[in-house]
């Protein structure tokens, strides 16, 4: 928690510092443990999955991007899990397909940091007005931000 929003190299030298040899002794132990339980127990194959996937488990030791949980994955599917829940009576395939649609707009919105309603009303005005289909890319939200004459 101390490098949360801390940049890459900020993490990775923390991590360094406070996990890297945690993570040496816990694999060392896994590994004591494993040769001292019955090999076919339940708790072996625990073990042994660990270890299998060591290089994986990791990898937050080698790269400062990485982030040490899923929060932000789980906020972001969050919507799509209960739209998908929700769509179930949506009443008609059509009407659940734009429904989804919809809350994919919304979801990327929110990931960009734009209003949805003011993406969306805007986005439809500029088309009405004759945008070209060539320059499709210039609506998307992530450029919305920076083109609007909606305040942000």
């Amino acid at each position: 928690a101390m490098v949360r929003g801390a940049s890459p190299d900020i993490r990775l030298a923390a991590r360094k510092e406070h996990s890297l040899a945690l993570v040496a002794a816990l694999k060392m132990w896994s590994e004591k443990q494993l040769s001292m339980i019955s090999s076919g127990s339940t708790l072996a194959e625990d073990i042994r999955y660990a270890l299998n996937h060591w290089q994986g488990l990791t990898r937050f030791l080698e790269d400062g991007r990485l982030e040490l949980d899923t929060n932000p994955v789980e906020n972001a599917i969050r919507p799509v899990c209960l739209t998908r829940k929700n769509a179930l009576f949506a009443g008609h395939e059509v009407g659940a397909e734009n429904w989804a649609l919809l809350a994919s707009i919304v979801a990327t919105c929110k990931l960009n940091d734009v209003n949805p309603a003011a993406y969306i009303a805007e986005t439809l005005e500029t088309i009405i007005d004759g945008h070209p289909h060539s320059r499709i890319k210039d609506l998307m939200p992530w450029r919305f931000r920076k083109t609007s004459s909606q305040p942000q």
